[in-house]
């Protein structure tokens, strides 16, 4: 597998770091990572965790096209060191990116969590196989139990390099579920106050409680 840098910083990247004085930070990057690296524990625990990413291609007049693709918290699968999977869902049927990557399936996918002010980076071969078609196996892969949307085509990307970013400027945002689970703790104490209160002023006389 090759390095993000060997595929991201062409020779003229390369010069235009050498003119604004950055080249230094990254000449020493190698072209290529040891033998039998690849997608690893964090990047697989990262990428089951998220629940949204944003797929770039190129379509056949080089004009870039980046989409959102979505599902609940573990849509994309890795399937090995090398290749993650998700289902592609019907949805408004334009087939921008499936059109794409027939002519060049060049593809990047950066993956975001806001919360944790983190980001991962992917270069990698997209190809999509048609849901009547795809082997079973895949098909089982990428399926989301009690997720009631159909599945149109299975895509898997065959990770070339990868790379994590630095959180400055990455600003924190919060699904529905995370507000949920921080909440949590809090709406429990409140209730059992509110218990308590109650048990409280279920003791005390009709008196006292007026007093």
């Amino acid at each position: 597998m090759k390095t993000f840098a060997a595929i991201a910083f062409t020779p003229a990247v390369c010069a235009l770091q050498e003119t604004n004085g950055s080249r230094n930070n990254y000449a020493r990057l190698p072209d290529v990572l040891p033998e039998g690296s690849g997608l690893g524990e964090r990047e697989a625990t990262f990428l089951h965790a998220t629940d949204s990413a944003f797929l770039a291609s190129v379509n056949v007049d080089g004009w870039p096209y980046v989409q959102h693709r979505g599902g609940p918290r573990g849509f994309i699968r890795v399937l090995s060191p090398t290749r993650i999977a998700f289902a592609d869902f019907r949805g408004y049927r334009q087939y921008v990116s499936a059109r794409n990557v027939t002519g060049d399936n060049r593809v990047a996918l950066i993956v975001m969590d806001y919360a944790n002010q983190r980001r991962l980076k992917l270069f990698g071969r997209l190809h999509f196989e048609p849901v009547e078609s795809a082997d079973p196996a895949l098909i089982a892969a990428v399926e989301l139990l009690n997720y009631r949307a159909r599945i149109e085509r299975v895509a898997t990307i065959d990770v070339e390099a990868f790379d994590w970013n630095c959180p400055p400027h990455i600003i924190p945002r919060f699904t529905l579920d995370e507000i949920e689970a921080a909440n949590s703790p809090l709406r429990e104490r409140v209730a059992q106050l509110e218990a308590e209160l109650a048990a409280l002023r279920a003791d005390r006389s009709p008196h006292e409680l007026m007093g």
